[in-house]
């Protein structure tokens, strides 16, 4: 008997969770280094917690899904790597609970485009 109840709770559990629509709500990043020349040391703050790589070679994408806790600006930094030089962007405020798609230029001369394609704040 145990076995069976067992077995039953493993099949209605992922189904209760399915039912109540559950999901974490996530922001799908695309980092573009259209700079002209490869970055290293690239780091994405957020409200939270941040990502990055150690280096993104000149027209190569990054990309990193990431969960919002708290409210703020979105931040890029990085180095140049031929002048070594520091770049700091600051983006759009997020706010805890948005989802969506998040789409970051980095242009030449320590500019960014950001193209945010989110959901209302909560």
């Amino acid at each position: 008997m145990k076995a069976k109840t067992s077995g039953f709770a493993v099949v209605l559990l992922p189904l209760l969770g399915m039912a109540c629509g559950c999901h974490s709500r996530q922001i799908d990043t695309t980092v573009e280094n259209r700079t002209g020349d490869a970055i290293t040391l690239l780091e994405v703050d957020y409200p939270s917690a941040s990502f990055g790589t150690d280096s993104l070679a000149a027209g190569a994408d990054y990309h990193y899904r990431f969960q919002v806790r708290g409210n703020g600006p979105l931040k890029a930094q990085y180095t140049e790597r031929k002048t070594l030089q520091v770049r700091q962007i600051t983006g759009p405020e997020l706010a805890e609970g948005q989802e969506g798609r998040l789409e970051i230029v980095l242009l030449p001369g320590g500019q960014a485009a950001f193209h945010p394609s989110l959901s209302p704040e909560r």
